[in-house]
């Protein structure tokens, strides 16, 4: 997941070298080509599954459009807000939106563990934003007030079905589809429904062979092989982990920015990725397992007290007192 997370990280670096290339041609290709890709490479397992997936359509049906919308709000959120803007409404707005989707959906209890990690991570997220806009050229990456409003209107609308496609994927794969089978249908029928946006918008990218080159790695870098790991993770944790680790992306945006691009990132920003590091230390570190002393039982009245027996060579001993606990070993 943290792999992931890496890698959808490198691509506001990569847009940088196609600035002719519009924010709905970048999603499209990104999430289109790289999703039909996934489909592709999973044809094996979408076919043994396509019982379970064909049982659970309105599931798939619904990550395909949250696929397909998400891409087209996150970059045209970037280009309308800002990046920093963009960016941190549209990641930062995913781990909440997830965790109510949990939360009414399947009932699932929030941790504290979770809380505190998801705190320092969108904390991380605000300070890397405040620092990029205070390092930001007057008037640069923004438009007008009301071109704000609406880019950070979409960045909520990218955040949502992140977490909506993350929830769907992950529904799908502990109900038994095999991850590669469930990312595959979800993200190439996702890739489908993006192929008209690419086809209206896409000319750009073959313009030259540097757009192109963005086009093709976007595709296949970031969004298939960073997908690919996303599906394996959504394996292993729920979909508010995932969207919650995802916080690293900003992190190794503003770092690429200033390694590759050549920014200069303040002690504001340093102190964000600061916390984010410290967000994913919270969320991925073992948890300890607590050994509670058991609790004595008392005899009933009337009743002579019996030494416990420990079970030999398989036979059966007392069975334990409900209590809700394991018996100690």
């Amino acid at each position: 997941m943290l792999a992931a997370s890496v890698l959808w990280g490198t691509t506001g670096t990569a847009a940088t070298f196609a600035p002719a290339v519009g924010p709905l041609a970048i999603g499209a290709v990104a999430m289109g080509l790289g999703g039909l890709l996934q489909a592709v490479t999973a044809a094996r397992p979408i076919a043994r599954d396509r019982a379970a997936l064909r049982a659970r359509r309105g599931l798939v049906l619904l990550g395909a459009v949250a696929v397909a919308v998400y891409p087209l709000a996150f970059y045209t959120s970037m280009r309308l807000a800002g990046v920093a803007v963009g960016t941190v409404v549209s990641i930062g707005s995913a781990p909440p939106a997830a965790a109510l989707v949990e939360r009414l959906v399947d009932r699932r209890r929030l941790t504290g563990r979770w809380a505190a990690g998801a705190g320092l991570g969108l904390l991380g997220v605000v300070l890397l934003c405040a620092a990029e806009a205070a390092r930001a050229h007057p008037g640069a990456g923004s438009g007008s007030g009301a071109a704000t409003v609406l880019g950070v209107g979409l960045g909520l609308v990218a955040g949502v079905t992140y977490a909506v496609y993350s929830w769907a994927a992950h529904r799908l794969i502990s109900g038994g589809t095999a991850s590669r089978a469930a990312m595959g249908a979800v993200f190439g029928l996702g890739g489908l429904l993006l192929l008209p946006v690419l086809v209206v918008t896409g000319a750009p990218l073959l313009a030259s062979w540097s757009h192109a080159a963005v086009g093709a790695y976007m595709a296949l870098v970031p969004m298939f092989a960073g997908y690919v790991l996303f599906g394996w993770g959504l394996a292993r944790v729920t979909a508010t982990t995932a969207t919650t680790l995802s916080l690293l992306e900003p992190a190794v945006a503003a770092v690429l920015a200033v390694v590759v691009v050549g920014e200069r990132l303040p002690a504001l920003g340093w102190a964000g990725v600061a916390l984010v590091v410290g967000c994913l230390a919270v969320l991925t570190a073992p948890a300890r397992p607590v050994r509670r002393p058991a609790r004595a039982v008392r005899p009933s009245r009337g009743a002579s007290p019996l030494p416990s027996v420990r079970p030999v060579n398989g036979d059966v001993g007392p069975a334990p007192v409900a209590s809700g606990r394991e018996p100690p070993e």
